[in-house]
């Protein structure tokens, strides 16, 4: 007997979210806000944040996800980036459709087994790159011309969340999704340096990262500094500058753009899942996107650590030896 769960065409989809902390909780109401779908269960190992849940959305809690096997049609997987690999796989041998927190994985040889094993069970299985809703209802994704340079900066302060990872994994990794977006082929090197001061793993760090084609992204991502959110794209004609914070959008090249609305990017991601669910479609962010995303970031983690922790940013020492 098939170990999966067939929802009928007329019963709901169960969901369940595997860490209701800081992003799982939201991932729950979201679930709640859409139509068909049922959110069946909530699991988190403390019994303050079981309480909670089941107060809030009535449904069934549980400290271990291992019990959901086998009951749920779809999960978020919002856990530790550590525990992401062991529970994506265990979820899609069970016959569940998975959205999983960034990164996919913690690993190359994790993320590639787990690809692998969506595509040999039909299963949907996509990385919560919210970001990627915002940027695609600008137009910027649409430009046909690639940049010559992509600049990105997110930074905020410490909140000891994600520090099971460094700032790479945790943050930095949705501008290397977006910049692959922007810039075709392959990388052909990176350099990064690093500064740890909370956590066992940087928690800031800069990077450069220097494509086959020549163009070049600059980052710079932190966790223990005052708030700075944005982006910056140089074009042969024009130059398109995104303030995250201020929401303020300057764009000097002939091509258009939408203003950005932020709106609900995570509800966005949420219900695009469940609509590839439903109609067996390709999700936005597809798993062998978010690989790629990873392997830039682990190149990044493995020059930083080759690098001396500053306690400053380095990144005008990276920009002059590339010049």
């Amino acid at each position: 007997m098939s170990p999966f769960r067939f929802a009928s065409a007329n019963e709901p989809l169960r969901a369940a979210v595997i860490g209701a902390g800081a992003f799982g909780r939201h991932h729950a109401t979201k679930y709640r806000a859409i139509e068909g779908v049922e959110l069946a269960a909530v699991a988190d190992p403390s019994p303050e944040v079981q309480k909670a849940m089941a107060e809030l959305h009535g449904c069934a809690v549980t400290d271990d996800w291992r019990t959901l096997l086998g009951q749920v049609d779809l999960v978020t997987v919002a856990t530790p980036a550590v525990t992401h690999a062991e529970i994506v796989r265990a979820f899609l041998n069970s016959g569940a459709h998975v959205m999983v927190e960034k990164p996919i994985a913690t690993s190359i040889e994790d993320a590639d087994e787990l690809i692998e094993l969506a595509e040999g069970t039909g299963r949907v299985l996509t990385v919560d790159h919210q970001e990627r809703f915002v940027f695609a209802r600008t137009g910027l994704l649409d430009y046909a011309e690639t940049p010559l340079e992509v600049s990105c900066w997110r930074m905020g302060p410490w909140s000891g969340r994600g520090a099971d990872v460094s700032i790479v994994l945790d943050l930095m990794i949705h501008d290397l999704d977006l910049i692959h977006r922007l810039i075709p082929g392959k990388v052909r090197n990176v350099k990064a340096a690093a500064k740890i001061e909370k956590s066992a793993f940087p928690d800031e760090v800069s990077a450069m990262v220097m494509f086959e084609g020549g163009a070049i992204a600059r980052l710079e991502a932190s966790r223990i500094a005052e708030r700075k959110r944005g982006m910056r794209a140089v074009y042969a004609d024009g130059v398109v500058e995104i303030d995250f914070l201020t929401r303020q959008v300057t764009n000097t090249t002939p091509r258009p753009l939408h203003p950005l609305e932020m709106n609900d990017p995570l509800g966005e991601s949420v219900s695009g899942f469940v609509h590839a669910v439903r109609t067996h479609t390709d999700p936005l962010v597809r798993p062998r996107e978010a690989r790629k995303a990873l392997a830039t970031a682990l190149m990044i983690d493995e020059a930083a650590e080759r690098s001396v922790p500053v306690r400053k940013s380095a990144l005008a020492d990276l920009v002059a030896s590339a010049n």
